[in-house]
């Protein structure tokens, strides 16, 4: 018996090495047994959840010992929650009574009642208004069960349980994918699409929903910012900036220039692209280097680690914008860690850059 958040089932299952056996094949009903304590053999999962509606915290048990559902014409299997309304015909009755492995396809792995915790065997569970059952199946199916016996279906959440293979293959593609660019085999816009395309075969990822799974808002800032950029390097705004804190701030010390460099580089990387950045401080970084006689290659490592440390924005890389969304995060949130981290990155390279490449 174990106990677990409903948005945790998945993660429970996959840690645990428990199988729900969706797979399998249910050719006839199974027989009604009289209630009693799971089955040593048996595996009963006790799901604590949060219904959004009454904010009350529940209970339930699954088991997942039994044959559960037939696969129909590959159909991607979900799992949704619904609640039984006090007119249901479900009241009183069982997964048994009402044939519900045979008739609809339909697994029910849990349910929730009054934050109570019930022993009995879930075929044999006797439901009531106001339960909220956890049931895995096609989608059409489970709708179909909730028209015909009047439960109503919840908002639809991320419950989707590990599956290893799949798993194995994506991780496969993935090593495949950043190998073959890695390496120079293939450029890695080839690399990463063929990844994609493999992904659709293996269905890691269901190709109906591909257009679903690429963040499109993501997409389009990043394509806007390409152009703002360009126009700080082509309107000299970004040597401008640099140019002024080279010349009024270091004043011909060759460590301040350092240190100058590597901030001024940090600061353009948060609001432009880094490569740009890079391109834009590559050229002020070696004429300050021989206008004060120095050694130009820690200056141009300084513009390298300053061109990758944008933590501040989460426009100054893709990988800031892409979880600003998933994160719900806002514009202002990377600074209170972005900050402390770039001071830090600072500290730790200026000695470092001094020491392993001397000026």
């Amino acid at each position: 018996m174990l106990e677990a958040e409903v948005d945790s089932l998945g993660a429970v299952l996959s840690t645990l090495g428990l199988e729900l056996e969706e797979s399998k094949t249910v050719d006839k009903p199974a027989k009604t047994e009289p209630e009693q304590e799971p089955s040593k053999a048996g595996l009963a999962l006790d799901a604590k959840a949060e219904q959004a509606e009454t904010n009350s915290d529940a209970s339930a048990s699954a088991e997942s010992k039994e044959p559960q559902l037939k696969a129909q014409h590959n159909e991607e299997i979900i799992l949704m929650e619904l609640v039984v309304r006090p007119e249901s015909s479900l009241q009183g009755r069982s997964a048994t009574n009402i044939l519900l492995r045979s008739r609809y396809s339909l697994n029910l792995l849990a349910v929730s009642r009054d934050g109570g915790r019930s022993k009995s065997r879930l075929r044999n569970f006797r439901m009531q208004a106001g339960d909220l059952l956890l049931l895995q199946g096609t989608s059409e199916n489970v709708l179909e069960f909730a028209s015909d016996y009047g439960c109503v279906p919840l908002a639809k959440r991320d419950l989707n349980i590990p599956d290893k293979k799949q798993a194995i293959i994506a991780g496969a593609i993935m090593l495949f994918a950043v190998a073959g660019a890695a390496f120079g085999l293939l450029p890695a816009a080839i690399s990463f699409a063929m990844g994609v395309l493999a992904s659709m075969v293996f269905k890691t990822v269901p190709p109906r929903l591909v257009y679903k799974a690429i963040d499109w808002p993501v997409i389009v800032l990043l394509a806007a910012l390409i152009p703002v950029a360009g126009a700080m390097e082509s309107t000299g705004t970004a040597e401008l900036i640099a140019s002024a804190l080279m010349e009024y701030i270091a004043q011909g010390n060759a460590i301040v220039a350092l240190a100058m460099i590597l901030i001024v580089t940090m600061f353009l990387s948060d609001l432009m692209n880094n490569a740009a950045t890079a391109a834009v401080m590559c050229p002020i970084e070696i004429g300050t280097a021989i206008a004060l006689d120095v050694n130009a290659d820690s200056f141009l490592m300084a513009v390298a680690i300053g061109a990758s440390c944008a933590f501040l924005t989460p426009i100054g890389h893709q990988n800031n914008t892409l979880i600003l969304g998933p994160g719900g995060f806002k514009f202002g949130d990377y600074w209170r860690l972005g900050l402390p981290l770039e001071i830090l990155v600072t500290l730790v390279a200026l000695p470092l850059l001094i020491v392993f490449w001397p000026l």
